[in-house]
């Protein structure tokens, strides 16, 4: 089974509780028969989603020559868009940011979010999901409380990710670990986390278990 990880946070373990979660399901990982490999959004070369990848676009179909940022855009595309076509589970483990997705998780997104290849319309117009045979596991660390009917409204984050990867591409999300209040309740933040980061080993458990 390949297992792609795409780890959407930079900062370190000790600070980060979604660094924290990617490091404590890779550790689960270590030695078993999964192909795991990791797509770090802040270690890639992604230049932002613009005006410049139409340009490369019409340059390969016209033959005119390419800018350097128009090379890596397309390259950096065609990177995203192989690493996603070979994994049969995709994990993400990512923070809610100002209520949604750091930039970087954006514009990995951008770059595999195309008609043909995450998703096709048929002749009545209708969207047909393309990634049906894939699976994902959604790992976010937040802050806050927002699993209360008030603020579930709010949060951009997980939701968007259930929307795309579920919803447009046709994944099977077959988890979702969610820490959240360890900011807003720094009093039981140590409890918190640390029985969040059991909910992650038993997710990586469940996907060992799910490739035997």
């Amino acid at each position: 089974m390949n297992v792609l990880v795409v780890k959407a946070n930079n900062r370190p373990a000790s600070e980060a509780v979604s660094s924290k979660m990617y490091e404590g399901f890779m550790a689960e990982l270590e030695g078993t028969n999964l192909n795991v490999t990791t797509y770090d959004v802040y270690e890639e070369d992604t230049p932002y989603f613009g005006q410049d990848l139409f340009n490369a676009f019409g340059k390969v179909q016209n033959g005119g020559e390419l800018t350097d940022v128009e090379s890596r855009l397309l390259a950096a595309k065609q990177k995203a868009m192989d690493a996603l076509t070979a994994a049969d589970v995709v994990v993400f483990a990512f923070p809610l940011w100002n209520l949604t997705i750091p930039a970087k998780l954006q514009t990995f997104i951008d770059y595999v979010y195309a008609a043909g290849f995450a998703f096709k319309y048929d002749a009545e117009g209708n969207m047909v999901q393309l990634m049906t045979d894939k699976k994902a596991i959604l790992l976010n660390a937040r802050g806050g409380v927002y699993s209360t009917p008030e603020a579930a409204p709010m949060e951009m984050a997980v939701n968007y990710m259930r929307n795309v990867f579920g919803g447009v591409f046709g994944m099977e999300i077959i988890d979702e670990v969610v820490i959240e209040g360890h900011n807003a309740m720094p009093d039981k933040a140590q409890e918190i986390i640390a029985a969040g980061m059991e909910e992650v080993k038993a997710s990586a458990q469940r996907l060992v278990a799910l490739s035997k």
